[in-house]
């Protein structure tokens, strides 16, 4: 990866699109994400997807080719073991003779061409793709064909599962039908969380309805359809999942949390479970943990300038608290651990508390809360001010107790970073002193509140430029001076590349710094309008300003920012 990245730096810097010190730290975020340096390159923004191929097949002088309109030849995949396509980043598309058309991403590397020539006892004949679309294209590709819903479901016998279901209700039972590798239900709950994985899903619902099971994906904010399923399936599935994250199958009338981790592909994913009694049966959600999309470069989330200099400036201080607000989903675990990483160092003691731990962070002391054994947030604080830390991360602040450990932490010289549930910045004010906290003390302990969400990002390959009228623009909270400056507006569109016009999300980041100003307001029980009012004028962005000004920039469209964020 190394010498392809250093070579693809050559040819954007040479193309224009990157300059030296830019092009350095993208390939330092690629090496610490372990991603492919022409993902980053794409994720960031800095070259579509179709111009990087093109750029790169014009310096290699070979053929470019979309992926996303190629129908999978099941013939030519034999002639390419599954390993050798993953190790070496190709992907067969057709075969005349012994001559093997292969799409790769690093078509410059002599070497690794020659070997697989050697394997496949073929001459090559080559075509350029990235090295994400070759990876989307080579798990979808090489399923066994057993693997389809409806071939599971024509290998499933009703009276057998019917007898195996009874039977799994009693310690002794025979649980072959929902532990065999090739019994239809695992295949089904593999298959299941292999596509959603391979779809770029966060989530996956598996939800029972009267007469049937609709198993529903998540992907960018946004629940589709993914297949539905007869209602015979419906325990065992259920069962099948409580196996995997070592849950009571016996136990089908209380909520149960567990969680299990796969190998997709070349890495391990870790899924956290949830299983919630409902009206027909249980309902099962998946919460999709791939540490690999975990962006822990704080410079690298995308915040506005002003937003980034708030949170930098926050991170720095050495003591106070940082809260990060906002719905469940919004990213806020993604903004915490990123600080968490700018700001660990060897002569610092950072130590979390996080229910659960979502990702693992190396070289930090992680604690995850355990109800059952008493290890709660607060019992969990209380003793980690005893282990001598310089910066805490307190996954959420869910009761008063709890609010007033860290709030004391904050002021006796600890950086205390943590969430709470509320719509904006200046509402958390609120929210903590009706949680119980003096106005004094809330004022004297926080540095920093901010409010988070996720927007969708427009997919480049198909956006489609717009001209919305002024009263349209004012309506939406355009000031009468941005109208005077120019913007590029577009709207979703649709290709086989994007799901409805978007691809990807992006954060929105308010920020509100405590300033002197808005301290005395706190201490004096403002109401909340005043205090938001002077942040305003003290130069905070709201979550409607963030979202419009990257609307601005054709980065996501009018209607995503309408509906992702609250009127000023």
């Amino acid at each position: 990866m190394t010498q392809f990245a250093k070579k693809l730096r050559g040819i954007l810097e040479k193309a224009g699109k990157i300059d030296g010190p830019t092009g350095e730290a993208l390939f330092a975020e690629a090496q610490a994400q372990k991603r492919p340096f022409t993902e980053i390159l794409v994720k960031k923004g800095v070259i579509t997807e179709a111009a990087l191929i093109a750029l790169i097949a014009k310096a290699a002088n070979v053929p470019p080719i979309d992926l996303t309109k190629l129908t999978v030849n099941k013939d030519v995949l034999a002639s390419v073991p599954e390993d050798v396509a993953r190790e070496y980043c190709i992907f067969p598309i057709d075969r005349i003779g012994n001559l093997i058309t292969v799409a790769v991403a690093n078509p410059f590397d002599v070497l690794k061409l020659d070997d697989i020539r050697i394997i496949t006892s073929c001459q090559l004949r080559l075509v350029v793709s990235t090295a994400e679309e070759i990876e989307k294209i080579r798990a979808k590709g090489y399923q066994r064909e057993t693997e389809s819903v409806d071939g599971i479901l024509g290998s499933f016998d009703d009276a057998d599962v019917e007898l195996k279901e009874v039977e799994a209700e009693d310690e002794n039972a025979d649980l072959s039908a929902i532990s065999d590798e090739e019994s239809p239900v695992v295949k089904l709950v593999n298959k299941m969380i292999l596509d959603a994985c391979n779809a770029g899903a966060s989530d996956i619902h598996i939800e029972p309805f009267e007469k049937k099971v609709i198993v529903r994906y998540r992907k960018d904010g946004c629940l589709s359809e993914a297949m539905t399923l007869p209602k015979r399936m419906q325990n065992n599935i259920t069962s099948r999942i409580k196996i995997m994250s070592k849950l009571d199958i016996a136990e089908k009338r209380k909520p149960q949390d567990g969680k299990f981790q796969m190998k997709i592909g070349n890495k391990a994913v870790d899924f956290r479970v949830s299983i919630l009694p409902v009206v027909w049966g249980e309902k099962t959600v998946f919460r999709i943990l791939d540490s690999s999309n975990l962006a822990l470069d704080i410079k690298s989330l995308g915040f506005e300038p002003r937003s980034m200099e708030d949170y930098l400036w926050a991170c720095a201080q050495p003591y106070g608290m940082i809260l990060v607000t906002g719905p469940t989903g919004s990213g806020k675990s993604t903004t915490l651990y990123s600080a968490v990483r700018h700001i660990a160092a060897p002569d610092i003691n950072l130590v979390t508390v996080e229910d659960p731990v979502e990702y693992q962070l190396e070289g930090i002391n992680q604690v995850p809360v355990n109800p059952k054994t008493g290890l709660t947030f607060s019992a969990a604080l209380r003793s980690i001010l005893r282990q001598d830390p310089d910066v805490v991360l307190l996954g959420e602040i869910r009761d008063q107790e709890t609010l007033e450990i860290a709030v004391k932490a904050a002021l006796t010289g600890h950086l205390v970073l943590s969430t709470l549930h509320t719509n904006d910045a200046p509402s958390t004010i609120t929210r903590m002193v009706d949680m119980g906290m003096d106005p004094f003390m809330v004022a004297s302990s926080s540095l920093l509140i901010c409010a988070q969400r996720l927007g969708r990002k427009l997919c480049v390959n198909c956006r489609k430029r717009v001209e919305v009228p002024k009263d349209a623009l004012l309506r939406l909270g355009f000031l009468e001076a941005d109208l005077e400056q120019p913007m590029e507006l577009y709207e979703p569109v649709g290709c086989p590349r994007c799901s409805n016009g978007y691809k990807g999300r992006f954060a929105l980041l308010e920020t509100m710094r405590m300033s002197e100003g808005i301290k005395r307001m706190v201490v004096e029980r403002a109401h909340i309008a005043d205090i938001k009012k002077l942040a305003l004028a003290e130069g905070m962005l709201t979550l409607r300003r963030c979202g419009l000004m990257n609307a601005t920039r054709g980065k996501t469209s009018l209607q995503e920012v309408e509906t992702t964020t609250m009127a000023d």
